[in-house]
């Protein structure tokens, strides 16, 4: 029957049914999970409803001379843990593919790195990745996206 399935099912049945397990699972802790406000984010409108952050530099400015009860500003200490930073909450790293070419790099870092197909591949191509994930044993993150529903029925 193993015969009958091909590489397909050897792919499938290294680790599980497909399940793509990371070398270490670790625990992410953030320090900070809201954005850091702009210097007048409530004076002005404009200011409030975008996230961008813009050092103050005025002279006399209670924000850039960190008085007590004004708003924070990012430093050093706001950093995440080296070993968990850019991790995925499945505890894998994004690795961004645009050909097949690329996703052959992962054949050995597969535990470590989940693939991330680029937004302007097309159909075509993104079936030719999905395959070719699927026998390297790849985590593909939107491996289901603009894939044409009529040609896999």
């Amino acid at each position: 029957n193993a015969e009958y399935m091909g590489e397909h099912f050897w792919a499938l049945r290294v680790c599980g049914m497909g399940a793509i397990t990371p070398l270490v699972k670790r625990k992410i802790v953030k320090k900070k999970t809201n954005h850091f406000r702009r210097h007048h984010w409530d004076r002005y409108t404009r200011l409030g409803q975008t996230t961008t952050w813009r050092k103050p530099k005025g002279i006399d400015s209670c924000i850039r001379r960190r008085y007590k009860g004004a708003l924070p500003m990012p430093n050093i200490g706001y950093g995440s843990n080296q070993k968990t930073r850019h991790l995925l909450p499945n505890g894998l790293k994004k690795f961004q593919v645009s050909n097949v070419k690329e996703l052959e790099v992962l054949l050995m870092q597969n535990r470590i790195y989940a693939a991330e197909i680029a937004h302007n591949v097309s159909s075509r191509k993104r079936a030719q990745i999905v395959q070719r994930a699927a026998e390297l044993n790849v985590k593909l993150l939107n491996g289901n996206s603009k894939l044409n529903t009529e040609q896999h029925e």
